[in-house]
């Protein structure tokens, strides 16, 4: 068990402006990221001047989702290592800022390729904060309660960053109807609620502003760095016999969630739930499938013209016209399960951080901790994709929160654990390295292998035909039931932190 002999004192003002920032800062993280699959239909759609559910807009939608995660994953490393070069506070507060503005001018984009360029960068803020506030949090509290009680129960603010977005996308959508918010500038008058959507984004930047002069510095990184003795973090130091199975179990362990986190609970919700047996989904099928079929015949039609033919011209307007038949029934029928179970995967995820801020107070052994959530996901999981999905639909919600307790929480484990194992020199690149390198480039790329590889598998093995939300449902509860089985396995090599000594965490 983990407790305090002696009581600390109570937090003062700066202690709670400290706080204050960091739940501020987390709960924007997660605000940012989980724009995109609110705007990035709409925006690709106006952009590239076809319906929202259109092949290109498919595709465009995977290559942005790509390009950011492997933006994010590689300057977040190399945020990370400014981190420990420059000071955690101020690499903070750069990435904050950078996450605040880029939104904005994505809101602002009238190209592709801008709007492309500053989803990246807001990505690139994001990650690059995450890791400078668990570094700088976890050194600004010389208690150790005090400590683990700040850094797990901040976190949970990320949670709440998903709820808040989505309710700000619909308070955007109805103020636009009632005309209370004035056109932009740029764009379509259709496609205004995707760009205050994202301008919404520059709230962080404001209350942050005003906080940041009256936070400190990590003593522990500012002490080592006045007296000369902060020695230059190097990336190779990782990969050095004291750290080297810190660094592959952290790394490997931060992937396993994240790869959860994409490929079995963000995939069910985009690809999944349309094969959802519960009555509006069921009516919207049967409305869709007729013009699918339609539009299948139209396309192998249409493969056979020439491109500058009137009779193409002909069949790509019916194709276009069918394919805004589909988007209507599908926002009608299909998007309010689909906001329905996404809501309840972000309130799982919310719990699941509660649950791990108070873990922390009493469970000392760091396995054992991750084990809280690791074991139950084990038989959660295919309970709920297996059995629940396809024969108890009415109850997947329920399902699906208990899932996401169980991943999400993980990530604020990492959030608490990591900056305990690494030396102070080296504690953003280290945190960097299993967050960005593990979690968002290697671990965000089990959405492609869910949907891009076990699923038209499964599709394959059962006769043949297209890939069909159920077997992306049932792929994406084979990829959450192999990563968690290879994450509790590389947990047994989990080390734990060394003791603390004095007021650091060394």
């Amino acid at each position: 068990m983990n407790s305090s002999s002696t009581a600390a004192a109570p937090l003062g003002k700066t202690a709670w402006l400290v706080v204050i920032v960091a739940a501020i800062g987390f709960l924007f993280d997660t605000y940012e990221l989980l724009m995109t699959p609110l705007v990035l239909a709409p925006a690709l759609s106006e952009l590239l001047h076809v319906p929202p559910n259109h092949p290109d807009v498919t595709a465009w939608s995977g290559r942005v989702l790509w390009m950011t995660a492997l933006s994010g994953g590689i300057f977040g490393l190399l945020g990370g290592w400014l981190t420990d070069r420059l000071g955690r506070k101020t690499v903070m507060a750069g990435s904050i800022f950078v996450y605040s503005i880029s939104p904005v001018l994505a809101g602002l984009s009238t190209s592709l390729g801008w709007l492309v360029f500053f989803r990246c960068t807001t990505f690139v803020g994001v990650c690059v904060e995450f890791v400078a506030a668990v570094t700088w949090l976890s050194e600004l509290f010389p208690d150790k309660r005090q400590r683990e009680l700040a850094v797990g129960w901040t976190q949970a603010f990320a949670s709440v960053g998903g709820l808040f977005v989505t309710s700000v996308s619909v308070g955007i959508g109805s103020l636009l109807q009632k005309k209370y918010l004035p056109d932009l500038p740029v764009g379509e008058a259709s496609g205004m609620a995707w760009r205050y959507t994202l301008m919404t984004g520059l709230i962080p930047a404001l209350p942050i502003a005003l906080l940041l002069p009256f936070v400190p510095e990590s003593a522990a990184w500012l002490e080592r760095k006045r007296a000369g003795q902060l020695q230059r973090p190097r990336f190779g130091e990782l990969f050095a016999p004291g750290l080297l199975r810190t660094t592959l179990v952290a790394t490997a362990l931060s992937a396993c969630a994240y790869a959860a986190a994409f490929g079995t609970l963000q995939v069910t919700v985009s690809g999944g739930v349309p094969g959802l047996k519960v009555p509006d989904v069921l009516e919207a099928g049967a409305q869709v499938g007729p013009l699918n079929k339609a539009n299948q015949a139209l396309k192998e039609e249409m493969d056979k013209l020439p491109t500058d033919s009137s009779d193409f011209k002909a069949k790509e307007d019916e194709y276009n016209a069918n394919l805004r038949k589909i988007g209507k029934i599908t926002k009608d029928k299909v998007q309010p399960v689909r906001e329905q179970v996404q809501f309840m995967q972000e309130l799982g995820g919310l719990l699941g951080r509660i649950l791990l801020a108070l873990a922390l107070i009493y469970v000392a052994s760091k396995r054992l901790l991750l084990w809280m959530f690791q074991v139950p996901g084990l038989l959660i999981i295919p309970i709920v994709w297996f059995y629940v999905f396809p024969n108890q639909p009415e109850y997947f919600i329920w399902g699906i929160f208990m899932a996401g307790a169980c991943i999400v929480s993980q990530f604020s484990y990492f959030g608490e654990y990591l900056p305990k194992v690494f030396p102070v020199h080296l504690r953003g690149t280290g945190g960097a390295f299993a967050t960005n390198v593990g979690g968002r480039m290697v671990g965000t790329s089990a959405a492609f292998l869910t949907t891009g590889a076990i699923a038209p598998l499964l599709a394959k093995w059962t006769g043949g035909g297209p890939v069909t939300p159920e077997k992306v449902a049932i792929a994406a509860g084979i990829t959450g039931v192999s990563v968690f089985v290879l994450g509790f396995l590389v947990s047994f090599f989990l080390p734990q932190p060394p003791p603390e000594k004095g007021k650091d965490i060394v």
